[in-house]
């Protein structure tokens, strides 16, 4: 990837389009909502596999961010992340979601690469 410096912030062209970076909201994607965007759509693609590996296919998993604290320092880096995961699978129960977040958690990259600087809480509801 190769970044470009622009009026407002940065951009980079990938094979899905220009991705507009900016500390601006107006103006491009803010550094931090492509962080929590990573670590979630990480999170949701490991949980797919891991289901399907159970033989527990999702038939969706919706992921909301409740929450996100960042510092008040000049850095004002992420602190905190909230996550609520809405899972639909067969199968899939109260008793075996605590192992599936686990596993999750363990092999989900952008989870990995954050995980002792920035403190991830994910709930979760089971939906028929």
């Amino acid at each position: 990837m190769k970044f470009e410096m622009t009026e407002y912030g940065f951009e980079t062209e990938t094979e899905f389009g220009k991705l507009e970076i900016s500390s601006n909201e107006e103006k491009g994607f803010r550094p931090y909502q492509l962080m929590v965007s990573s670590i979630a759509a990480c999170t949701g693609g490991v949980m797919r596999k891991i289901l399907e590996k159970k033989r527990m296919p999702a038939q969706s998993i919706n992921i909301e961010v409740k929450e996100v604290v960042r510092s008040q320092d000049d850095a004002s880096r992420l602190e905190k992340i909230h996550f609520h995961i809405t899972v639909q699978a067969d199968g899939l129960t109260d008793e075996k979601m605590p192992k599936i977040l686990e596993l999750t958690d363990k092999n989900c990259s952008m989870y990995q690469s954050v995980a002792d600087c920035i403190d991830i809480k994910k709930t979760y509801e089971l939906v028929n």
